[in-house]
C-alpha cells in the first residue's frame, strides 16, 4: 500500500511538473534560451543585410526592439518561405516575421498578430514595356516569376496568370531583370524600394495592383506570445517608436494604427 502511495505521489508530482512547464509556453521557452529566432527571407525593406553583413530594415528593427523588450537576443533564420508553417510547427524558428499576407492559408497555420502595414501584390515589368500591359487581361500571355508560397503566387493563381515559383521576391525580380521572366508579382512596399529611378533595377517598374492586404506575425497556435506582441505594437504605435522605425525605412504611409 505504502509503495503503491509513492508511486501515485511521484506520478501526481511528475504531472504537476508537466503542467507548470507548460503553462510557461513560448515566451517561457524562449527567456530560458535566451534567444527569440525569426524566419525571414530577403526582402527589402523589410529584411535585408546592410553592407556590414546584419540583417536590417523595418521588421528586422521592430524584432529587434520586441526581443529586447523580452530580455532576449534576437536571431535571425533565413527560411524557405513556402515551409515556413512547418518551420515554426518543428521549432526551428520561434515566429515569421518577414511582411507576411494575412491570407486564409496562413491564419489557419498559425496564430497571427494584429495587422501591422497595409500592402499589395503588384505587377513589375520592364520599364520599356509597361504602356504595353494596362490589365490583367492583357497580361495572359506573359511568364511570371512569382516567390514560392506567397501571396503573389496565390495571386497568379487566382488571375490564371503564368507563373514560375522562385525561392523569393529578390530571386523574381533578378529573373526579370535578366530576361528570363517576363514579369514578376511581388509586394509593393518591395517594389517601391527596389525597382525604379534610384533603386537597383532603375530599368524596371510596377504598374498594375492585383489586390489588397496586410501584414501580421505568425507564431506557433496557441502560442501566448502573440498577446505580447500586439500588446508591444500599441505601446510602440503610442510612444512613435514605431513611426520612426517605418519612416526610417520609408514604410511610414503602409503603418496600421495599433488602438
Amino acid at each position: 500500500m505504502k509503495k503503491l502511495l509513492t508511486l501515485v505521489l511521484a506520478l501526481t508530482m511528475c504531472l504537476s511538473l508537466m503542467a507548470c512547464g507548460s503553462s510557461d509556453g513560448d515566451m517561457g521557452k524562449i527567456k530560458d534560451k535566451g534567444v527569440l529566432v525569426v524566419g525571414i527571407t530577403d526582402f527589402e525593406p523589410m529584411d535585408y543585410k546592410d553592407e556590414s553583413g546584419e540583417w536590417v530594415g523595418f521588421d528586422a528593427d521592430v524584432a529587434k526592439k520586441f526581443a529586447e523588450k523580452l530580455g532576449v537576443k534576437v536571431e535571425f533564420s533565413e527560411i524557405d518561405w513556402d515551409n515556413k508553417a512547418l518551420e515554426l510547427d518543428a521549432g526551428t524558428i520561434d515566429c515569421v516575421w518577414n511582411g507576411m499576407t494575412l491570407t486564409d492559408e496562413v491564419k489557419s497555420a498559425m496564430d497571427c498578430s494584429n495587422p501591422y502595414c497595409n500592402n499589395a501584390q503588384t505587377v513589375v515589368l520592364p520599364k520599356d514595356k509597361i504602356d504595353q500591359y494596362k490589365d490583367v487581361a492583357s497580361m495572359k500571355d506573359l511568364k511570371f516569376a512569382v516567390e514560392a508560397g506567397s501571396a503573389g503566387e496565390e495571386q497568379a493563381k487566382e488571375h490564371s496568370l503564368n507563373a514560375t515559383p522562385v525561392q523569393n521576391q529578390a530571386a523574381a525580380l533578378m529573373e526579370v531583370a535578366s530576361g528570363t521572366s517576363d514579369g514578376a508579382i511581388i509586394d509593393s512596399l518591395m517594389a517601391a524600394a527596389m525597382v525604379g529611378e534610384g533603386t537597383s533595377y532603375e530599368n524596371l517598374a510596377y504598374s498594375v495592383k492585383l489586390n489588397d492586404e496586410e501584414y501580421g506575425v505568425g507564431f506557433r497556435k496557441g502560442s501566448d506570445l502573440v498577446a505580447e506582441l500586439n500588446q508591444f505594437f500599441k505601446d510602440s504605435f503610442a510612444d512613435g517608436s514605431l513611426k520612426q522605425i517605418a519612416e526610417q525605412y520609408k514604410v511610414q504611409a503602409a503603418l496600421i494604427e495599433q488602438k
